[in-house]
């Protein structure tokens, strides 16, 4: 497949479709952030779940809830050693607490959480990206699933699905080229993108997985060059 150049109404359809698709096979699966979930809760767990599965960083968010730690105030107050124990079972626990510190830190500095999710979304994001353990696909996440502003999330998992259904952005598989390739052809929409998002997850976790994809389930099948091509995507 030959990916259209970018911008163009052919590729903003095919995104679209494929968009469509994903909801079908997956909607009824639900999201890993829901549409009114705390902005704090969503912040920690995209936070907490930079290398590790999800399942964990339930299992450490079910520990501060009970520990009723989930706001910005219960949670500065915790000691070191409080912080560490309630968010280990997601892994790294020393150096999650400690992102978990830097956060912290930037609403404080910005007068709390409120007023800190308040910033224009480009100012967000650049003070995001300036904080210890902040990478692109987390800054990402708490724009637009704690502060609802339109950005696409992107993740190895969006490498790997449209990787394999034939895209190619324009600057290379790069972040910020596949977010570019989504947020140029598709309509800017905050929701769109955040249930796009959510559904490349649960795609690449369910079916388009990394060694065994289910191809035979999968009804994007028909349009992937990798599954006609092998049977099997690699």
């Amino acid at each position: 497949m030959t990916t259209p150049a970018p911008g163009t109404p052919s590729l903003g359809a095919d995104l679209l479709a494929i968009y469509r698709e994903l909801e079908a096979m997956h909607a009824w699966r639900g999201w890993h952030w829901w549409p009114d979930a705390d902005p704090f809760e969503v912040i920690v767990g995209s936070i907490l779940v930079q290398n590790t599965a999800w399942t964990n960083v339930e299992r450490a968010l079910e520990r501060l809830r009970a520990a009723e730690a989930l706001t910005p105030a219960a949670m500065a107050s915790l000691s070191d050693d409080q912080l560490e124990d309630l968010v280990r079972p997601s892994g790294q626990y020393r150096q999650k607490a400690r992102k978990l510190r830097a956060f912290l830190a930037l609403c404080d500095r910005h007068g709390g959480l409120d007023a800190l999710l308040a910033l224009p979304p480009d100012t967000l994001r650049a003070e995001l990206l300036a904080t210890w353990g902040i990478g692109p696909e987390t800054a990402d996440c708490i724009v637009c699933y704690a502060a609802c502003a339109p950005v696409f999330v992107v993740d190895a998992y969006t490498d790997r699905i449209f990787t394999r259904l034939g895209f190619e952005p324009a600057d290379g598989r790069t972040y910020a080229g596949w977010q570019q390739l989504f947020a140029a052809n598709l309509p800017t929409d905050r929701d769109l993108w955040a249930r796009y998002h959510a559904l490349v997850v649960l795609h690449a976790k369910h079916t388009c997985r990394k060694l065994r994809p289910a191809c035979d389930t999968c009804t994007l099948a028909a349009r992937c060059p990798t599954r006609r091509s092998s049977g099997r995507a690699p």
